[in-house]
């Protein structure tokens, strides 16, 4: 048994990841009770790169491609382990091999309403929701300050961290991006770029890059709703007072009628003056005006 361990141990000549699934960053290669064979094959394939780690500090790193592990491809390695020239036999290294596919569909959103500084109206409060995906750019960086010495890492144990730093950059994007505050639900494509601005630079402290963000769902509070639906309004008649005014009567008549229709009695007939009232203003102006 020693024997076959001994033989087993000389010859790790293929270091490769094949990945048998979605949502993994980081694969340790197994190493325990091996050493890898001088003048290996290291195979990282399109989507991957690699990191060799010597005693806890990050030497080589590979990407795609196919290498021959010798003191030419592994200059740091050599350097560390003070070898010269050439070295001969086997020898004990850490290989991590990390996914740089991109990681699409990642969800955020505010769990809870998010109050935000305005400048028209002082603190608000607004639910938002969408995705976005990113990809391992730096994957040295990524094991110091993430993954580290874990056999696996996946999405999974990443998305609240992330999701936190999406939240945390909301405001700061609001101000950023210059857009009112009541144009935001209009304007969510520049909402999002102007996230992905503030984002970007945080997902680089961690060796990632932030490919895109959208923002899927801007949810104003019902009073500021109210506001925005008038200002659409008055953008429907030119911002004209008068017209705006005729429009406000338009769309309150329906309701009047409804209340006709429920209310009878007394309160029924005053609310249905009212309504042929308004109606009839608004007739007469038109037809003022089409005979003007």
């Amino acid at each position: 048994m020693a024997l076959m361990d001994f033989i087993k141990k000389q010859f790790i000549d293929i270091l490769q990841w094949t990945e048998d699934g979605d949502g993994t960053l980081a694969w340790r290669f197994p190493m325990e009770g091996m050493e890898i064979q001088n003048g290996g094959t290291l195979v990282v394939r399109e989507s991957q790169m690699a990191v060799f780690v010597n005693e806890g500090q990050v030497a080589d790193v590979f990407g795609p491609g196919t290498y021959k592990l010798t003191t030419q491809t592994l200059p740091v390695l050599t350097y560390l382990k003070n070898w010269d020239k050439l070295f001969q036999s086997p020898f004990k290294s850490d290989v991590y091999f990390f996914s740089t596919r991109q990681q699409i569909d990642q969800k955020w959103g505010t769990p809870q309403p998010i109050t935000i500084r305005d400048k028209d109206f002082g603190a608000v409060r607004l639910r938002a929701f969408g995705n976005y995906a990113f990809r391992i750019a730096d994957p040295k960086l990524f094991h110091t300050e993430i993954s580290g010495t874990r056999d696996v890492y996946p999405v999974a144990d990443l998305e609240g961290q992330l999701r936190g730093l999406v939240l945390q950059n909301i405001s700061n994007a609001i101000a950023g991006s210059a857009i009112p505050f009541l144009d935001l639900a209009a304007n969510q494509q520049a909402f999002a770029a102007a996230l992905t601005k503030e984002l970007q630079p945080e997902f680089a402290k961690l060796g990632l890059l932030l490919e895109n963000l959208t923002v899927q769902n801007l949810s104003l509070p019902e009073e500021l709703q109210k506001i925005l639906d008038q200002k659409i309004g008055m953008g429907m008649v030119g911002n004209d007072m008068g017209k705006f005014m005729q429009y406000q009567t338009a769309q309150a008549i329906p309701k009047f009628a409804e209340g006709v229709g429920q209310g009878g009695g007394v309160a029924g007939d005053a609310m249905g003056l009212g309504a042929g009232v308004a109606l009839g203003q608004v007739l007469a102006q038109n037809l003022q005006q089409g005979l003007q």
